[in-house]
């Protein structure tokens, strides 16, 4: 694999972060790297459910989003992924702070690749853990402003 361009990096961070969802929720892409992302969330008031802790929805986004990206800089330049499985488990609750989730990709394949992620807390105690298998999806990639590769 030929190396990937910082330029590329940068943008592809800037453009993520700036997209509409993670915006809503609010989460950013941290770091990017192959095989690895780390994606950070500051859990607020509006992340909780009734019994006032972070909902599980928040903490399996940033499963599936770190997941994502820690298999993206593996593809072709012009392919997308899709999720196609995500499992996970909650282990901890948590009330506030911030909320990291560190994805590795386990395998990479042509078709599909499998990845983990885990969130944890301020503290770096583990919260949730998931896996997820994604699937390539070619003709289908991110167009920026720079080429991925050096």
């Amino acid at each position: 694999m030929p190396p990937i361009n910082d330029a590329y990096i940068s943008e592809l961070i800037q453009t993520v972060n700036t997209s509409p969802f993670p915006s809503h929720l609010p989460m950013r892409l941290q770091s990017i790297d192959i095989d690895r992302s780390e994606v950070v969330l500051d859990a607020a008031p509006c992340h909780l459910q009734p019994f006032g802790i972070v909902h599980g929805g928040v903490l399996a986004t940033l499963i599936d989003t770190a997941t994502f990206w820690s298999a993206f800089l593996r593809l072709e330049e012009d392919a997308g992924l899709v999720n196609i499985d995500l499992r996970l488990n909650y282990l901890e609750p948590v009330r506030s702070g911030r909320l990291t989730a560190t994805g590795r990709c386990i395998r990479a394949g042509r078709s599909l690749s499998y990845t983990e992620a885990g969130v944890a807390d301020a503290d770096g105690r583990l919260l949730a853990h998931g896996t997820s298998t994604l699937m390539t999806l070619p003709g289908k990639g991110m167009r920026l402003s720079v080429p991925k590769f050096v």
